[in-house]
């Protein structure tokens, strides 16, 4: 095993498992309670949410999580005897997933949701669209963050056994 990437990979599948957690926790509990307020007080709560995340400390496992499953990735594919290597691969693509779904699906819905008046009659629909396609998407993220740190962590351990 290289010296640098079995510690890279460890903090990757760290940052994906804590990304995991997080999701998981805001989709069985932080949605929930939202879906449970007025509308437009859950509107005006999300939309606090999603201007305070990006300078959040959860930026952190997020980058953390993406930089580091394109580190793994290349270190599967190229490094030399790399044992666990289609663990590795498997975990590097789950975290990147999880990052695209971040990128590709919740962010723009985040922005939209940001444009909105909470009191305007149309809201209602609108938010009850946006709280069922959130929360499953969160649900697929949160399930490729605990995938990418379990497969990326099997990776790990075949490779100290290999």
């Amino acid at each position: 095993m290289n010296g640098v990437m079995p510690p890279v990979a460890a903090l990757t599948a760290l940052s994906s498992g804590v990304l995991g957690g997080v999701f998981f926790g805001f989709s069985t509990l932080v949605m929930p309670a939202l879906h449970r307020l007025p509308t437009p007080q859950a509107v005006t709560t999300m939309q606090q949410i999603n201007a305070a995340a990006p300078g959040s400390l959860l930026m952190v496992p997020l980058t953390t999580s993406a930089a580091g499953s394109l580190a793994v990735a290349a270190w599967a594919l190229t490094g030399p005897g790399v044992h666990g290597r289609a663990w590795l691969l498997v975990g590097a693509g789950a975290g990147l997933a999880c990052f695209a779904v971040t990128a590709a699906y919740h962010v723009p819905r985040n922005d939209a949701l940001a444009t909105w008046n909470p009191t305007a009659t149309h809201t209602g629909d609108l938010w009850a669209t946006y709280l069922r396609g959130w929360t499953a998407m969160n649900h697929v993220r949160g399930a490729l963050g605990v995938a990418a740190a379990v497969a990326t962590t099997v990776g790990l351990a075949r490779g100290w056994r290999g």
